[in-house]
């Protein structure tokens, strides 16, 4: 091939389809398999998820070719010049043509019976009308799917089970038979709908308009055309219209829509807000941080929608066994319907009958459906916590975790200290505070931000401050009210001031806590302490109890010192290792794995990075931030520690719900393969196995979507 020819194939743009009707797995392998076929093609992506068809192929491969083998599948397809831009509009499920061709088919049945108890002659007749009202486009789909690679499909077993059905006089049954099957198709397609729509319908959170601050005024402007940087006003009980940090104003935001938490959140200038999430009592001015393409939202249902693509390894087992299983089924049937006739001289018909029973009994859907149903169900149902699993395989690899490793700063602590003590010596604990404030009320430093934060909660005053300076690594000085005023460490203090024994103490008792101190000399005498930390999140304690309870043990691994570590994970009741090196906690994560646990990892995405990559699951502790969502096998979402508990709990329960989808599916065949053989069953309870299976294992996995986590 020349070089100008390599370099054409390289540039040449993909086709991007949009493919409606497909409802499981087995859809999109039929979808996959035809366009593969196709000449000239280079890759294929089948999404169920998203209803999309994407194909690389060479300049020479005529595109509406590809549209011509999806819609010979009975798929919809988008017209190739279209494009991904183009929207395909949402119809209700009674009008999809799934719907509309089983009520022609019911209604062609009731015709055909009503026919029959008027006129008898024409009974045959009538139902082998009614019978091809819903079999031609089935058998037509069956054809399509022979001639593009998938020679066992669903609708070619339906097909010849119908026909032969008619060859040996059943033919009320047969035209029965389409008819139900025709049903089962349509409540897969409303079950696969409302597990896209339980993701999609989070789109719908946010509010189509926004007021946009522009010269001195609002104005109401499209939400989706909020550029990052604008300033918008979001009044009481307006929906916020994109991700953001509050700049002005302050109210209770409900986040309930978006990460469940039932309790709404104070937000002041400088917290981020998310879009979609409820304003309370106050107007705010938020500076918008995301367009409407990357606020948290659109990202969440990117990232879910992409990882309902990555099959786990149940799914991939199934996927593997169903390409046996059907040609198998196949075979059986075929022995069924032709050995007791041929070698102890049995009915023909009789077991023609029971050999078709149990091609419709072996139909594979239910079982193909089994996993990707439950796994889709439940990454839909941690997305509207905040809980993103990347894919299925991550998420079985989570129900398996013995062993999780938290960082320490940000991850089971806020990230920011907060002064958790204050002691006076011959002043009020209120002028403590006032002097410090005074001092600190123009750094932003974090140790300043904490005793400021400190001193408004205290409700301390803060007077003016003159000549304030910072002395490099050692504090702060300066004038308040005429004192010489000192804030800074207890060394740099003690040249300062002379300390008595009970004031050591003190101090070497809040460092031995792991806490900072700040020491307070006013006119050169020590005034007060103010002992600081990086407290832990309010629900750590409560998260490494709920994994306890999971049997899963918590350790801490930060590069911290180890008096702040053994502190914060003493309150936690958990190990710690401290003043490790981004490799020695990968170490760390190696050694639990040759011990035999399987290990999580949670961290900020950063310098975590090699020990969430080493870890059997790497898990991103964040608020949104692209490093949470992109980084490692998950994210949560909303920092709050307990979530990770949650993770492992609905991986665990998505794991039952697919075993008892299995055991759904596999259950009734066995049963319905027996009775059948016995003369007790036929083809209506046969399809009622396999549409009912399909019907019960799909419910089943819905069921995830309101699942209800501790």
């Amino acid at each position: 091939m020349s070089d100008a020819a390599t370099l054409d194939r390289t540039e040449a743009p993909p086709t991007r389809l949009r493919v409606s009707g497909m409802d499981c797995a087995s859809c999109a392998a039929k979808v996959e398999t035809a366009v593969r076929r196709l000449p000239d093609i280079e890759r294929v992506e089948v999404s169920v998820a998203k209803e999309t068809l994407t194909v690389r192929h060479g300049p020479g491969t005529d595109v509406r070719a590809i549209a011509a083998a999806v819609r010979g599948l009975g798929y919809g397809a988008e017209d190739p010049e279209a494009g991904e831009a183009a929207e395909v509009a949402e119809i209700p499920w009674w009008r999809a043509p799934k719907a509309l061709l089983a009520f022609a088919c019911g209604s062609a049945l009731v015709v055909a019976y009503a026919l029959g108890h008027v006129a008898p002659a024409t009974d045959r007749w009538a139902f082998l009308a009614a019978m091809a009202v819903g079999l031609v486009p089935v058998a037509r789909r069956a054809f399509s799917a022979a001639r593009y690679g998938t020679p066992f499909s669903i609708e070619t077993l339906m097909t010849v089970a119908a026909v032969g059905a008619t060859v040996i006089g059943a033919t009320e049954e047969a035209a029965t038979v389409v008819f139900l099957f025709l049903v089962g198709e349509v409540l897969e397609g409303v079950a696969a709908g409302r597990a896209r729509a339980s993701i999609r319908g989070l789109t719908g959170l946010v509010p189509e308009t926004a007021l946009l601050e522009r010269g001195g005024t609002t104005e109401a402007v499209p939400a989706a055309s909020l550029r990052v940087g604008s300033v918008v006003m979001v009044r009481p009980g307006d929906r916020v219209p994109a991700d953001g940090t509050v700049i002005d104003g302050g109210s209770d935001i409900d986040e309930a829509p978006v990460t469940g938490e039932s309790v709404p959140r104070r937000k002041q200038a400088g917290d981020a807000v998310f879009a979609g999430t409820i304003n309370g009592d106050g107007v705010l001015r938020v500076k918008v941080t995301a367009t409407a393409r990357d606020n948290t939202i659109a990202r969440v249902v990117r990232l879910v929608e992409e990882a309902q693509e990555a099959k786990a390894p149940t799914e991939r087992l199934i996927d593997r066994f169903s390409k046996v299983y059907t040609p198998a089924v196949v075979a059986v049937a075929a022995l069924v319907a032709t050995l007791p006739p041929l070698v102890v001289g049995a009915s023909w018909s009789e077991w023609v009958y029971k050999g078709l029973a149990i091609l419709l009994i072996g139909c594979p859907c239910a079982l193909v459906i089994s996993t990707p149903a439950a796994i889709a169900a439940g990454l839909s149902a941690g997305a509207r916590r905040g809980l993103l699993i990347k894919g299925g395989a991550v998420l079985e690899r989570l129900a398996a975790v013995t062993q999780v490793a938290f960082d320490k700063t940000g991850t089971l602590t806020e990230g920011k200290p907060v002064v958790t003590d204050v002691e006076a010596f011959g002043r009020s604990e209120r002028d403590v505070l006032s002097l410090a404030g005074a001092l600190e009320g123009g750094s932003s430093h974090p140790l300043a931000r904490a005793v400021l934060a400190k001193a408004a909660e205290a409700g301390a005053p803060m007077p003016p401050a003159s000549g304030v300076g910072a002395l490099g690594g050692k504090g702060v000085a300066g004038k308040v009210g005429g004192l010489d005023v000192f804030l800074g460490s207890p060394r740099e203090a003690a040249a300062r001031a002379a300390f008595v024994p009970e004031q050591e103490a003190r101090i070497s008792a809040y460092q031995v806590e792991g806490k900072t101190v700040a020491a307070l000399v006013v006119n050169g005498a020590l005034a007060g302490l103010l002992a600081m930390r990086d407290e832990p999140r309010p629900d750590a304690k409560a998260g490494i109890d709920r994994l306890a309870w999971l049997g899963v043990e918590a350790l801490m691994l930060t590069g911290d010192n180890a008096a702040t570590a053994r502190a914060v994970a003493g309150t936690l009741g958990i190990e710690a290792r401290a003043q490790l090196l981004p490799e020695d906690k990968q170490g760390i994560v190696r050694e639990l794995q040759a011990a035999g646990a399987v290990v999580a990892k949670v961290g900020d995405g950063i310098n975590d990075a090699p020990a969430l990559a080493a870890a059997d699951v790497g898990v991103a502790m964040g608020g949104g931030t692209d490093v949470a969502l992109e980084t490692a096998d998950a994210a949560v979402l909303h920092g709050r520690v307990a979530d990770v508990a949650r993770m492992v709990e609905l991986s665990r329960r998505t794991l039952a719900n697919i075993r008892a989808n299995i055991a759904i599916a596999l259950g009734l065949k066995v049963v319905f393969l027996v009775t059948t053989i016995a003369g007790i069953t036929g083809l209506w309870p046969a399809i009622l196995a396999d549409t009912g299976a399909t019907v019960l294992v799909t419910a089943n996995a819905l069921r995830l979507l309101r699942i209800r986590l501790p």
